[in-house]
């Protein structure tokens, strides 16, 4: 088992397919947006190749394999404005393991210590994420690679028919 990561520079419609995949797969819609109510938990979008296009210009993305499978994709964004803690020079990442092989083997820890050596390349000293309180797992991630909460936004998503709090964690790289 062999992990790897690619930097995403040429999108194409192959890749515009699986994102539209991942990102309307109702497993994964609940940890990896947030949702104010159950039409937003229920909404599909589909993207296109201009839309992923776009999205290069303030993301960084970089495709997950495991041997030759694309499993999922990793991404940071420098100083957007969702910063719980506004310090200049922060990257804010998000992950998606998308295939269910690719879950539970570690790919999540070594995926993020990979995109925490690029963000450091890039000259930047402080990484922000946002996980859900309900996703347990992800949490003990993020904790086990060191890093600290540093603040909550209550009623931030929605999810089995409640609101659930948002937690922002922090690292020093």
């Amino acid at each position: 088992m062999t992990t790897h990561f690619i930097k995403l520079t040429e999108p194409t419609t192959s890749l515009v397919e699986v994102f539209n995949r991942w990102e309307n797969d109702s497993t994964l819609i609940p940890l990896t947006r947030p949702n104010r109510n159950q039409s937003e938990l229920e909404f599909r979008n589909k993207i296109n190749l201009d839309d992923l296009t776009k999205r290069l210009e303030n993301h960084h993305i970089y495709l997950i394999y495991l041997d030759d499978q694309l499993i999922g994709e990793m991404n940071y964004m420098i100083d957007p404005s969702h910063l719980y803690k506004k310090e200049y020079g922060t990257a804010w990442i998000g992950i998606t393991i998308g295939e269910s092989e690719g879950r539970g083997k570690g790919i999540g820890y070594v995926a993020i210590q990979y995109l925490e050596e690029q963000i450091k390349k890039q000259g930047l000293k402080r990484v922000e994420l946002g996980v859900f309180e309900f996703n347990k797992q992800a949490q003990k991630l993020y904790e086990k690679l060191g890093y600290k909460k540093i603040g909550s936004i209550d009623s931030f998503t929605f999810w089995q028919d409640k609101m659930w709090t948002d937690i922002r964690m922090e690292k020093y790289i």
